[in-house]
């Protein structure tokens, strides 16, 4: 017994400078960052930047790795599975915790099987139509549904989507009839919404900014409680003739559960520095978001906050995945 114990003991004894070592010369290889969305999406755009940036700050390669599909489900799962040695990363998103309460069963639970590292970015969703839509305001958007119900049609990045639950919310503070057209992502989703197929979308501002600014979209209003400080001039959806709307985005950093404290702590330095420098902030704003840093207990508070929230939507607007 005694020998088993002293070699127990030994054993844990030469494994903790092994842990420490790996720690102070991480990253020692690519990382990898799973945008669970595809290319273009407002999710893709933010995990390209803070890539680039910790890949000169940290002097080694990050690699975006797209992984849409599932409801953003598909790119968690990958991840969940992954080595928890710091070398895969993932962009969580509003749909992780818009999923517990849509899906009777997750093969992950975002709280319990993932390391937070920090929140990213916050931003907001903007209702967009196609140029050749009568439409140029809420009202005239809100009056066209009700003189043509059932008629018009929005587009969303998916069943049960953040994008999906904003139309459905226009949907039933506004009490109109509207038609859902669920698509494989934003990108898609957006490509359809510019060649005229739907009518009107409420994609990531982050994501439509591009279209905004060549006038490929009309938006006519943000979702937020308060004006984005990137489009000023547009106005939320409330001061718009939409009392009680309120819909925001957000992005944040997470790593498989059980990756190494230490290198979690280093990533969360990193991160944050990151997203606090000067370019970083103007890109970010020129795509609609902004930076929204902090420590991993914050980001798991904000967590629970957002699951119940959607939990009571979803459950009052009676929506299942598909």
């Amino acid at each position: 017994m005694k020998r088993t114990s002293l070699a127990v003991a030994l054993a844990a004894a030469l494994a903790v400078p092994v842990v420490a070592v790996a720690a102070e010369q991480y990253p020692a290889k690519p990382i990898r960052l799973i945008a669970p969305s595809s290319p273009g999406s407002g999710v893709d755009i933010v995990a390209r930047f803070l890539g680039q940036k910790l890949s000169d700050n940290m002097k080694q390669q990050v690699v975006v790795d797209n992984r849409a599909g599932a409801g953003a489900n598909l790119g968690a799962e990958i991840a969940v599975h992954a080595p928890r040695d710091g070398y895969t990363l993932f962009v969580g998103t509003p749909a992780h915790t818009i999923n517990p309460a849509l899906y009777t069963r997750l093969n992950y639970d975002i709280l319990k099987d993932f390391a937070p590292i920090t929140l990213l970015t916050t931003g907001q969703y903007v209702l967009a139509v196609h140029p050749a839509l009568a439409a140029k305001s809420v009202a005239d958007l809100t009056a066209m549904a009700r003189a043509k119900p059932g008629q018009l049609n929005y587009a969303s990045a998916g069943n049960g989507n953040a994008t999906h639950l904003a139309g459905e919310l226009y949907k039933s503070l506004a009490k109109i009839d509207i038609v859902h057209v669920p698509y494989k992502g934003t990108g898609p989703a957006l490509t359809d919404l510019i060649g005229g197929q739907v009518q009107f979308m409420f994609p990531n501002l982050t994501a439509a900014m591009p279209q905004m600014k060549s006038g490929k979209l009309r938006a006519l209003a943000v979702t937020g409680v308060q004006r984005s400080q990137t489009v000023p001039d547009l106005p939320t959806m409330q001061e718009a003739g939409v009392p009680g709307y309120s819909v925001t985005s957000w992005y944040a950093l997470f790593a498989p559960g059980g990756t190494p404290g230490d290198i979690l702590k280093r990533l969360n330095a990193e991160t944050v520095k990151a997203m606090s420098a000067p370019d970083m902030k103007d890109r970010l704003a020129g795509e609609g978001a902004e930076p929204s840093t902090g420590t991993p207990a914050q980001l798991t508070a904000f967590l629970k906050e957002e699951i119940a929230k959607w939990g009571k939507v979803i459950k009052a607007a009676g929506i299942k995945a598909e």
